[in-house]
C-alpha cells in the first residue's frame, strides 16, 4: 500500500507545475561530511582499526598504501553505491533531505549508480577542485552526476518549473520548429486547408 501513495506522489510532482529543486553546493558538502565522518570514525577508526589490531596486521602495507588505508577506501566505495543504489541517498542525505535521481526521472540502476559513484567519484576525489563547479552549473551538478545524468534533489522542497528547464531534445526541437513555421504560415495564409 505504501509504495501505491508514494507512485501517486511521483505522478502527481511529474504532472505538476512544480519539480523538487535541485540541492546546492553547501548542503551537499555537509551531507559529504558526514557520510566521510561516519566511514572514517565509525567504519575505519572502530572496526577495521580494531579489527586489524586483533589480527596483528594493522602495519600491512601494500605498494606504500596501508592494509587500513585500502580497506576504508573499498568501503567508501561500497558505502556510496550501495547506499545510493538500495536509497537513493546515503546516511548524510538522509540527515538533510536530499536524494540522488536520474535526469531522465527513471528510478536508478546499477549502470548509473556504478558510473556515478565509482568512476565519478573516483574522479571528484583526486580532482577535488572539480567539486568546486557544483554552485555553477544547472541543476548544482557535480562531474559524477553529469558522468551519470543524475543530480540531487531536495525531498521536500519545490520549484515552479519553468519552460527553460524542460529538456530538449532533437525530436522536439525539430518539433518546436515545425510548430513555429505551421504558425507562421498560417499568420500568413499560406497553409492548406482541409
Amino acid at each position: 500500500m505504501t509504495g501505491f501513495v508514494a507512485n501517486t506522489n511521483e505522478n502527481a510532482v511529474e504532472n505538476s507545475p512544480f519539480e523538487h529543486k535541485a540541492a546546492g553546493f553547501w548542503i551537499r558538502f555537509f551531507a559529504y561530511l558526514v557520510d566521510l565522518l561516519l566511514i572514517n570514525t565509525v567504519v575505519g577508526g572502530l572496526i577495521v582499526k580494531n579489527v586489524l589490531i586483533f589480527a596483528s596486521i594493522q602495519h600491512f602495507s601494500l605498494f606504500y598504501l596501508s592494509l587500513y588505508g585500502i580497506i576504508t577506501g573499498i568501503l567508501f566505495y561500497v558505502y556510496f553505491t550501495l547506499m545510493t543504489m538500495y536509497l537513493g541517498q546515503t546516511l548524510g542525505k538522509m540527515i538533510f533531505g536530499l536524494r540522488v535521481v536520474k535526469d531522465s526521472g527513471e528510478p536508478l540502476d546499477w549502470t548509473t549508480v556504478l558510473f556515478r559513484e565509482w568512476v565519478g567519484r573516483f574522479i571528484s576525489v583526486t580532482i577535488t577542485l572539480l567539486y568546486l563547479i557544483v554552485p555553477f552549473t544547472k541543476k548544482h551538478k557535480a562531474v559524477h552526476d553529469f558522468i551519470a545524468d543524475t543530480y540531487v534533489i531536495h525531498e521536500r522542497s519545490y520549484t515552479k518549473k519553468s519552460e527553460n528547464n524542460e529538456k530538449m531534445t532533437a525530436n522536439s526541437l525539430k518539433e518546436l520548429y515545425q510548430e513555429k513555421e505551421i504558425q507562421k504560415s498560417e499568420s500568413l495564409g499560406l497553409h492548406d486547408k482541409d
